[in-house]
């Protein structure tokens, strides 16, 4: 405000009104106080009546926007010096005792012996000054242990010194880390799990996928959670479901697979156990690519609760796995070696085949079935229904699972109450979804063998 101390009571009176325009600037408190230091002079505030003084207060306090306590202080120091200074803030601070060089030579200690313990620098200290004599470890030669870990974390310090410490992998002696060489034999598989996600609050459930390397045979599979009590009786099913004989199985670092149970049940069926290797993504690609190829495609990313499990894998085993393996083409490529030695591979027209043809196209391929699986069992599998035929069936059945899922949305346990084991002879027998689902029979490949017996047999 320009000329604001000129004003008489009765234009400051109108002021307070709220009627009246006036322009105020003020760049910080120091012109404030000024401008308050000129108005009380100017009105002679202290030979005011009381009511005088208090349309006085009305038209600063509206003006500048200070409260009432603030206006009435800094009034009240005018009135006793005959001025407003502004004074500093003033905060409650305790001494400090160790300088910025202090903290310096500290921070040039601890470099020096890479960080040791805080006693054991403070035995350090106490040595450069009391038995080299060294004067600028003076004060630091008192300091506590405590004191000194405190030092280390003040900003001068880490100005001085940075420590960086890289997370430390945790080892987990189950499996050997290295990518599968099947060497053309079928029976190494590449697993994972994916997940469908929390939908409205509720757990989603999980896919079991798993592909063998050489014929790209792949068995998919549902569970409710991926612990020991529901996954495990899952991946015997689907480890039932593969003609050949298993010889090896890759996964990566989850917790889920790389666990000692099934490290036992691994070692009853004499298959070797890798794990991915670190920045290797290609170890497991095989399967991640079904992945997103044929779950995501075929299952999406929508709510499928937890307890819907035992619905789909059984949808799984009777339809979906048929189709993959035997009406449902792969590409396999064919590697080029470069003048450079580079790796390329090609995928040709005439390199796609199902999994099935692919297991056909082995040398002595039938020596790799399982006991009681023969190439007759297999042929009729097959030919029972064209593709396209098998491809609307199985369209027809997963679309009559999903729109069961649908209508029950709530979660649903796929165990008993009381805790029990589910049975997994149910899972593994492959048997086949209710009505209105169609039945079509399906192989059933002999059981697990029993502990101490050999596949090779």
């Amino acid at each position: 405000m320009q000329n604001a101390e000129r004003l008489s009571l009765t234009e400051m009176r109108e002021f307070v009104a709220g009627s009246r325009a006036l322009q105020w600037t003020a760049p910080g408190r120091a012109a404030i106080y000024e401008f308050l230091r000129r108005v009380l002079e100017a009105q002679q505030y202290a030979g005011l009546r009381k009511a005088e003084k208090g349309v006085v207060r009305l038209f600063l306090g509206k003006l500048t926007g200070l409260s009432r306590a603030q206006l009435a202080r800094l009034i009240g120091q005018w009135v006793r010096s005959g001025r407003i200074a502004l004074r500093p803030a003033q905060r409650h601070r305790f001494p400090s005792r160790y300088t910025r060089q202090d903290i310096a030579l500290l921070a040039a200690v601890d470099t020096a012996h890479e960080g040791l313990s805080g006693p054991a620098v403070r035995h350090i200290l106490q040595r450069e000054y009391r038995v080299f004599g060294k004067a600028e470890f003076q004060r630091l030669a008192g300091i506590s242990a405590s004191h000194l870990y405190n030092l280390r974390r003040a900003g001068a310090y880490r100005r001085q010194r940075v420590v960086m410490q890289h997370t430390r992998a945790r080892q987990v002696p189950i499996g050997e880390r290295r990518q599968p060489d099947p060497h053309g034999q079928p029976g190494y598989l590449r697993v994972d799990t994916v997940h469908q996600g929390h939908h409205d609050g509720q757990p989603g459930l999980y896919h079991l996928n798993s592909v063998d390397t050489v014929t790209q045979w792949q068995v998919v599979g549902a569970t409710e959670t991926i612990s020991e009590r529901h996954l495990l009786p899952v991946l015997e099913a689907i480890l039932h479901q593969f003609p050949f004989r298993i010889l090896g199985f890759h996964c990566d670092n989850g917790a889920e697979f790389l666990n000692y149970t099934v490290a036992r049940l691994l070692n009853q069926l004499l298959a070797e156990f890798t794990k991915s290797r670190p920045y290797r993504t290609t170890d497991n690609a095989l399967v991640e690519g079904k992945n997103g190829a044929v779950i995501r495609k075929h299952l999406g990313y929508g709510p499928l609760a937890a307890g819907q499990a035992a619905a789909l894998q059984k949808f799984y085993t009777a339809w979906f796995n048929p189709y993959l393996n035997y009406h449902r083409p792969c590409g396999f490529a064919s590697v080029e070696i470069t003048a450079r030695g580079q790796r390329k591979r090609r995928y040709r027209p005439d390199d796609y085949r199902t999994p099935y043809e692919k297991l056909l196209s082995l040398s002595h391929w039938e020596q790799f079935l399982k006991p009681g699986v023969t190439a007759a069992l297999l042929d009729a599998q097959a030919s029972r229904h064209s593709d396209t035929q098998a491809a609307r069936q199985m369209q027809r059945a997963k679309a009559t699972v999903l729109t069961r899922c649908q209508q029950q949305r709530h979660y649903r346990p796929l165990s008993p109450p009381g805790g029990t084991r589910p049975l997994s002879g149910e899972l593994m027998q492959g048997k086949r979804a209710a009505a209105p689902l169609p039945r079509t029979p399906i192989p059933r490949f002999t059981q697990l063998p029993k502990k101490g017996e050999s596949q090779q047999q």
